[in-house]
């Protein structure tokens, strides 16, 4: 299904973005090559700096394979090594599956040096890249990319994955065993008898709370629903299967 909501961590996305024409500024120097950005303006008020209109982009030409180019989603083409300071080329996104590592709300906007400024920042990483794949000293420290929905790239998202879907943030649940749990995202369980999550819930679950108050019937329904059949261990197998990764922490 196309998705046009909020973003959840843990949510696994097709994420595109069509070819746009634009040039290129310079070559490929190590591990990047510069472009022309087609989509944001400048902001010529910004208090942090004026931004030249040019975005580089990892694209693994050097001896080595550095975390940027590793997370880079876009594309160019004709690729980077057949292109020249001046050249035209389009750049985008082909379909890529990513997962969600972590959403971020800007109130007020984010403070950038182009406009729209951001409202939300969405991190990614792609397929097959677990967050253990990024050293700890490495700046982003097994985050990934970071996207900002609405800022002007038209980027189109497929949701293909939302594990516990039927659950928000903050909710309190009892599973199937007696024991009491607070969920704070599919892979951040907290047991309230303060022993070690071990392998998780044990399904069915049942709503017992949500924004710490009792739970609707018709919540509850849907949370008892949705893991009727299944498990936890099985959704964390499904969603690493999509993703080729381990859960971020």
């Amino acid at each position: 299904m196309m998705y046009e909501g909020d973003f959840r961590v843990g949510d696994v996305l097709s994420a595109a973005c069509p070819s746009t024409v634009t040039r290129v500024e310079q070559g490929v120097t190590g591990d990047h090559v510069a472009v022309r950005w087609p989509w944001w303006e400048i902001d010529t008020d910004s208090e942090f700096g004026q931004w030249n209109g040019i975005v580089a982009l990892g694209v693994g030409s050097g001896g080595h394979v550095s975390p940027d180019v590793e997370t880079e989603l876009f594309r160019t083409d004709p690729p980077p090594e057949q292109l020249k300071a001046g050249d035209v080329c389009r750049v985008g996104v082909p379909p890529t599956v990513v997962h969600v590592t972590a959403v971020d709300h800007h109130d007020p906007p984010l403070e950038t040096v182009w406009l729209p400024h951001p409202t939300q920042t969405v991190t990614v990483l792609r397929r097959g890249l677990p967050y253990r794949d990024f050293p700890d000293g490495s700046h982003l420290d097994g985050s990934g990319y970071t996207i900002h929905p609405g800022d002007g790239v038209p980027f189109s998202f497929e949701l293909l994955m939302r594990p516990y879907a039927s659950l928000q943030v903050g909710d309190e649940v009892a599973d199937a065993v007696g024991r009491a749990w607070r969920f704070d995202g599919p892979w951040d369980w907290t047991a309230f008898d303060g022993e070690s999550a071990g392998a998780g819930p044990e399904w069915p679950l049942g709503l017992l709370t949500r924004a710490g108050t009792p739970c609707s019937a018709e919540d509850a329904e849907a949370v008892v629903t949705s893991t009727a059949s299944g498990s936890h261990q099985e959704t964390v197998r499904d969603w690493m299967s999509l993703t080729e990764a381990s859960p971020t922490p």
